[in-house]
């Protein structure tokens, strides 16, 4: 179980860095800011006049891998969590302090008896 943790989790981290790749990517609605600044304009020329679509779906459809995968790791963690503890099917140990013996009650030295 650990090991489709391990793949889930390096897809989660590739889809993360997609995704905030295609946002970067993604030009402003005032055609200013940050968007043109991160190569908005250049975008466009690359990929058309379209690009603002296929980026748009490719952000909605990346959104969903990682909310899937997100959601998926979540219920693999709590799998393997309850069954790590049914495997090992153990009480909880107590550890009790050293038990000392009870005192002995006193006995009294034999008295002897008086001579008249």
């Amino acid at each position: 179980m650990s090991l489709v943790i391990g793949i889930l989790t390096f897809v989660l981290i590739i889809t993360s860095l997609f995704l905030v790749l295609i946002v970067l990517m993604q030009r402003a609605k005032t055609d200013g800011g940050i968007g043109a600044a991160m190569g908005g304009g250049s975008v466009e020329s690359t990929f058309g006049a379209e690009t603002n679509s296929v980026l748009s779906g490719a952000t909605i459809k990346a959104a969903i891998v990682f909310f899937v995968v997100s959601f998926t790791l979540y219920l693999a963690h709590i799998y393997q969590t309850k069954h790590r503890d049914a495997a090992d099917n153990k009480l909880p140990t107590v550890v009790a302090p050293a038990a000392t013996p009870a005192p002995q009650p006193a006995t009294p030295a034999p008295v002897e008896p008086k001579k008249p």
